[in-house]
């Protein structure tokens, strides 16, 4: 794996950190959040197939060793809504063409 590169805990895909999103057993208290923090990582795609899997089988909470709350979860689907609804607020931009077509 090369440097800064990360593995998604449900699909086991490789890519740079920046593409997942983060989740942190925080030393030495041992609560899990979501992001920021010093202490054991899990590394998830924002992606339905994904995280649906993730919580499903207890992924996140295998790979951190600890218990991963219900609310963690709801804020996960959350921000993959919100993700969602900025790409389909981006999206008519995107297909519209930025000069006439003859």
């Amino acid at each position: 794996m090369q440097p800064n590169h990360r593995c998604c805990v449900s699909c086991r895909r490789v890519a740079p950190k920046a593409e997942f999103w983060r989740v942190v057993r925080v030393y030495p208290d041992r609560t899990v959040v979501l992001g920021e923090g010093m202490g054991r990582s899990a590394y998830i795609c924002p992606q339905a197939a994904c995280l649906r899997q993730a919580q499903k089988k207890g992924r996140l909470g295998r790979a951190l060793k600890a218990n991963v709350p219900e609310e963690l979860y709801q804020t996960l689907w959350q921000r993959l809504e919100g993700a969602d609804q900025a790409a389909i607020a981006l999206l008519p931009q995107a297909l519209s063409p930025s000069s006439p077509q003859p």
